[in-house]
């Protein structure tokens, strides 16, 4: 009995460590929408608890979606970019960056125009990636979206245009991978409006949706309170709240006016945030974060508004503007408030302005189309509240700061810290291109220069052109000075290495730099031991020893009699980034890798291509291996049955199994346990 339990335990672990993961089924069909446009659509199911990653996730973390549409560039031609639906953001501590996901499902669209009436099929190759707590698979499925005759004439598109066509197409969709075939009846009569409110329907994670729009909210509460401590606004309150209590017959009539004066610039700028989501669009917000000239444009704008609040210039809207809306308020009565309230956001957009446009900018690239209504009504009811309080309980106004130059150190501050924000803009432009012109030591050393000079201003060594002469500071400006100085040292170390964790997500990831193991970093070990790695070796993880070619990997290990540890990793896998800085590293770990193996590191999402020889059709899955990652991952399905990464295996250097595989194992001693059960193997 005790020797079938034993197999049976070892049967169900082969079984959970031997399995061929498919977490992502994909439906596909057609939709004709004339005669020579059809619109491609791809609906994928995903598995509870795994995420696959959207074509839009930002460089430098998880492996984006890319598709692949294979057939004749004269044959057919693509309608602008592959639409998808909602996804979800989080920001990713082991990459540094944001990353874009879905889960449970996601929609994916693509308009072409067919030029070739004699095109039957249009095929697509889908790479991307998903992943779950302790695994990564590469996803890699291929679509046939098969077309009904086509008749090509210039008159139907001509009609097309003006009026609808009342056709009704049957069009049947197959795809290659098992998935499930949709037999559809399209209505090409439908109006432009019925098939953009289609194209525009979404699938919206809500929670994650609400958990943004939060922040966008706050944060620009925040810079709406900071814009009211700003010259152009602060000496506003008490002069208009004077103004509505002193002109009022009652104190209720005050308060009311007050309150209907606030109300005003609420709605102001909520327009102002409404026109920005509808000039711009869901599609054009979605691709803001990630569109380099979006990201460069917004670091010029934000260059200006920095010069701006440090006294360059003012940026300042047209005189005749404010003229003419100040003669609208005399009218009195509720228009004549509302006037009175657009002259103030008029009159202080020199102070405002530059707040407004990073809030616009930031909501906006948050890739929610309500993002900047939400941004700007949180600005305004910072803006707004004061008027309506202090017109209800004008005592406070007694306790109000009295104007002076400390507005205009406000406004500075602000100035510097639109001058460190520019510098994210710009840096999220270099990683898309991979120019690698901002690099994670230059970006920190730039905000160290602005966040030290900064101090100096704070403490007085540095004056502006609009300061006022300083003959002592005051207790709150030299806190903030104080911790503009605490934070400006806090960045130095990471020049050396350090992972300010404050900050994570602002600068560039670790390994975007010029020395990913930072500025002064010596290698510590024997004199002439990188240049003496064994041949096709590359210095990996922690400085081991590490080939990323089984066949070569396999040769050094028979030379040096040692065992194999095989790492089936991948480039943009998070929980193998998790094991290699986790666990790997520690002392326990790092010296047996070092020492005992051999590591073979094979990159399942590698995208270098095989020379043509290589290059063949897998016989277990059928699919085509034109690139390494392919050729890796195809071995890891065939001799493993298994296609997860993290996923390792200690062979002895004969290339056979020491031991049974294991994933993601975050728990020290279970894979100490693990590497000392394969070396002793290795040395029976």
């Amino acid at each position: 009995m005790k020797k079938i339990l034993l197999s049976l335990v070892f049967l169900v672990s082969f079984i959970g460590n031997s399995q061929i993961l498919d977490p992502v089924k994909w439906k596909s069909k057609v939709v004709q929408k004339s005669d020579t446009e059809f619109e491609l659509v791809m609906e994928a199911a995903i598995d509870t608890d795994w995420h696959m990653y959207s074509q839009f996730t930002p460089d430098g973390g998880a492996q984006p979606l890319v598709f692949t549409f294979k057939a004749s560039g004269k044959d057919f031609k693509l309608i602008g970019k592959t639409k998808e639906s909602q996804y979800k953001k989080t920001y990713n501590d082991i990459f540094e960056v944001d990353e874009y996901y879905f889960s449970k499902k996601a929609t994916f669209t693509q308009l072409i125009k067919v030029t070739n009436p004699n095109l039957k099929e249009i095929k697509v190759l889908l790479e991307g990636q998903s992943c779950i707590e302790g695994k990564c698979i590469q996803e890699e499925d291929n679509l046939t979206f098969k077309l009904p005759a086509i008749k090509v004439t210039e008159k139907v598109e001509e009609v097309r245009k003006d009026e609808p066509i009342g056709a009704v197409v049957p069009v049947e969709v197959t795809s290659n991978d098992n998935d499930s075939t949709d037999v559809i009846v399209t209505n090409v009569s439908e109006t432009k409006e019925t098939i953009k409110t289609k194209e525009t329907t979404t699938d919206k994670p809500e929670d994650e949706e609400k958990k943004g729009l939060w922040t966008i909210f706050f944060l620009a509460f925040v810079g709406g309170f900071a814009a009211l401590l700003t010259p152009c606004v602060f000496p506003m309150i008490p002069m208009t709240v004077s103004f509505f209590t002193k002109q009022s017959k009652t104190k209720a009539a005050g308060f009311r006016n007050a309150v209907i004066y606030g109300l005003s610039i609420v709605v102001i700028y909520l327009l102002l945030g409404v026109l920005v989501s509808l000039v711009f669009g869901a599609d054009a917000l979605n691709a803001l974060s990630t569109n380099v000239w979006f990201n460069i444009i917004f670091f010029i704008l934000l260059l200006v508004f920095a010069a701006s609040f440090l006294g360059a210039f003012e940026i300042m809207l047209p005189n005749k503007w404010a003229n003419k809306v100040d003669s609208q308020a005399d009218r009195g009565g509720l228009l004549g408030i509302f006037f009175m309230a657009l002259a103030l956001a008029i009159v202080s957009f020199s102070c405002t302005g530059p707040i407004v446009g990073t809030l616009l900018v930031q909501a906006a690239a948050g890739g929610s189309q309500i993002g900047p209504i939400v941004g700007m009504l949180g600005f305004s009811l910072a803006i707004a509240l004061p008027f309506a309080l202090f017109a209800a309980f004008p005592g406070w106004m007694n306790s109000l700061p009295k104007s002076g130059g400390w507005l205009n150190t406000v406004k500075v501050s602000l100035g510097f810290l639109e001058l460190a924000l520019a510098f994210k803009f710009l840096s999220n432009a270099d990683l898309v291109l991979q120019a690698h012109w901002l690099e994670r030591e230059v970006f920190l050393a730039i905000w160290i220069v602005i966040f030290a000079a900064w101090a100096l201003y704070l403490f007085g060594k540095l004056t502006l052109p609009h300061d006022s002469p300083l003959s002592h500071i005051s207790v709150g400006r030299l806190f903030l000075a104080l911790l503009v100085s605490f934070f400006t040292v806090y960045l130095i170390p990471g020049l050396w290495g350090a992972p300010l964790k404050l900050i994570s997500g602002f600068p560039p990831p670790m390994t975007y730099s010029e020395s990913p193991n930072g500025v002064g970093y010596k290698f510590e070990g024997n004199v002439g031991e990188i240049s003496a790695l064994p041949e096709h070796a590359h210095k990996g993880p922690h400085g081991i020893v590490a080939f990323h070619d089984y066949e070569q990997g396999l040769a050094y290990a028979k030379e040096v009699g040692k065992p194999i540890l095989l790492d089936f990793t991948g480039y943009a896998c998070v929980n193998c980034r998790k094991m290699e800085d986790f666990v790997w590293s520690t002392p326990e770990i790092l010296p047996m890798l070092k020492e005992e193996f051999v590591l073979i590191s094979l990159y399942v999402d590698s995208k270098a291509e095989l020379p043509k020889a290589d290059q063949y059709i897998s016989p277990e899955t059928g699919k085509e291996i034109v690139t390494v990652g392919n050729k890796w991952s195809d071995y890891q399905i065939t001799r493993y049955q298994n296609n997860a990464q993290p996923y390792y295996i200690i062979l002895d250097d004969e290339g056979k199994d020491l031991t049974k595989p294991v994933g993601y194992t975050p728990d020290l001693e279970e894979y100490k346990s693990w590497l000392n059960e394969g070396l002793a193997a290795f040395k029976k």
